[in-house]
């Protein structure tokens, strides 16, 4: 890149001339990248990863650096315009969910596949040849998140291309472990606070709202994690010769799990809601041009939603619980006539800064206590079982902490206006996302303001079978790309 110009000025056409004329060639590296598998805990390959991305940032006159925590491996990658310039850091998640092949449509997950909006395979050479842009690309990470880190790094090559100058410096974090909480993340930032200091932080992660309109996003709820596991009969019994008499537990169950919500869905434990308060300016935002909740409902199949707010991005602004999962006895062709030994529920809790991990789940253990229940950490013991009769073995764990940006940021602004340069229009602001990203450690102690980028589309499926990612979206992402990376910040 060349030396720093201020007076750049683009339009819009210039940024989509420059991004579909340089498509091919990103799609030719996205399917590259995808096929290195990515399973988090799978390091092998995680070092094929690394690899790949040290030599792109290499190849952009980055200078890259190795991190490893605990046998975990980070990259840092920079790009130092002017010691005098800010930074802006920039958040990549390369790992992904693993896979399991039998569900997808396709013989590997790692091995993109085309789709035409008929869901139609096509033949990579003939895509390649002239993209459709409703097309679909399908493959683990294409959304989440490898599809925007390569909108990312091609927006990057084009700039180096057209010799086109960066307004700020730039620092790329390239994390392994998204999928499995990140737990070496904050570490690493506190050990390397000096390496990490910058104006922004941006994070290329989510998918865009209902409506596939370009999106941004303040914050992020946090989330915690709960496993309890209730007792009946210390073995399975038959329901015939013991119905009647021996209590099955999965009745105490569906008890304990109707004492934690309402009808409407709002948490009945104590002080759950207690200190969250919404701006009226900020709640006028948060549904401000969103598609009606009801219709949001219909399209999963739904008659009504949940009144915890009054609509579904209000919803997400309150800290959730959420039954998981519930595992005891036997269903289907595999039916016992049998009284269970025991029920397992599994719990996840999102946060929000208002209700942190630690007393979110203080007020859950509070609620078991007060409406009966003798809390333990192991399975009872024989004497322990005869002694009381509602008893719950109680493990949590927290994951990431919840972070808020202020929708009338400096971030904000300079990334609105970012959006306007490179389409023309404004992306749509969501003052708080429903899911969790790891971005406390850089916003808690580089105090640094965050704000998420959305390309993929809504219906990407991501985590689960035929994860996707739509051609459009992804050549809009680097059309966005471009846009942030040629406007100076406020």
């Amino acid at each position: 890149m060349s030396c720093i110009a201020y007076s750049q000025q683009f339009d819009t056409v210039f940024f989509d001339e420059l991004s579909r004329s340089n498509l091919k060639n990103a799609l030719v590296r996205l399917n590259s990248f995808l096929k290195i598998p990515n399973a988090s805990r799978d390091l092998i390959n995680i070092q094929k990863n690394v690899n790949w991305c040290q030599n792109e940032f290499e190849d952009l006159d980055f200078r890259v650096k190795r991190f490893n925590i605990n046998g975990t491996p980070f990259l840092l990658a920079s790009k130092t315009i002017d010691d005098r310039l800010p930074s802006l850091l920039v958040y990549l998640q390369i790992d992904g969910v693993s896979v399991d092949i039998s569900k997808w449509a396709q013989k590997n997950p790692y091995v993109p596949v085309v789709k035409n909006n008929k869901g139609e395979i096509i033949d990579w050479d003939t895509f390649i040849k002239d993209p459709e842009l409703n097309s679909k690309i399908y493959a683990r990470s294409s959304s989440d998140s490898k599809g925007p880190a390569v909108a990312f790094i091609s927006a990057l090559e084009i700039m180096k291309k057209e010799e086109l100058s960066l307004p700020y410096n730039v620092k790329v974090i390239m994390d392994f472990e998204e999928e499995i909480s990140s737990p070496n993340l904050p570490i690493l930032v506190k050990r390397e606070i000096d390496a990490f200091k910058a104006k922004y932080l941006l994070i290329m992660d989510g998918s865009r709202f209902v409506e596939n309109k370009p999106t941004l996003t303040f914050g992020a709820r946090g989330i915690a994690k709960v496993d309890m596991t209730l007792f009946g009969p210390n073995v399975p019994v038959h329901s015939g010769q013991y119905g009647n008499f021996i209590p099955n537990p999965i009745y105490e169950a569906s008890r304990l799990i109707s004492s934690l919500k309402d009808s409407d869905g709002k948490v009945l434990i104590p002080n759950w809601y207690k200190d969250v308060q919404i701006d009226e300016n900020e709640l006028a935002l948060i549904n401000k041009d969103m598609q009606p909740s009801l219709s949001i409902a219909h399209d999963f199949g739904v008659s009504s939603y949940e009144k915890v707010g009054q609509s579904y991005q209000e919803s997400l602004q309150y800290p959730s619980l959420n039954i998981r999962g519930i595992a005891s006895g036997f269903v289907g062709k595999k039916a016992r006539t049998i009284i269970p030994d025991k029920v397992e529920i599994s719990i996840d809790i999102r946060l929000v800064p208002e209700l942190g991990g630690e007393e979110a789940i203080r007020l859950l253990r509070q609620h078991l206590r007060t409406i009966g229940y003798r809390l333990l950490q192991n399975d009872p013991d024989a004497k322990t079982r005869k002694k009381y009769s509602k008893l719950v073995k109680f493990q949590s764990s927290i994951g990431y902490p919840a972070f808020q940006t202020p929708l009338s940021s400096n971030i904000g602004i300079w990334l609105k206006k970012a959006h306007m340069n490179a389409l023309g229009f404004e992306p749509i602001s969501i003052r708080r996302t429903g899911g969790s990203q790891p971005m406390a450690p850089f916003v808690n102690v580089l105090n640094l303001p965050a704000v998420a980028v959305r390309i993929p589309n809504p219906d990407n499926q991501i985590h689960a079978p035929n994860e996707n990612i739509r051609v459009g979206n992804f050549l809009e992402g680097i059309r966005i790309n471009l846009g942030i990376l040629t406007t100076p910040f406020e």
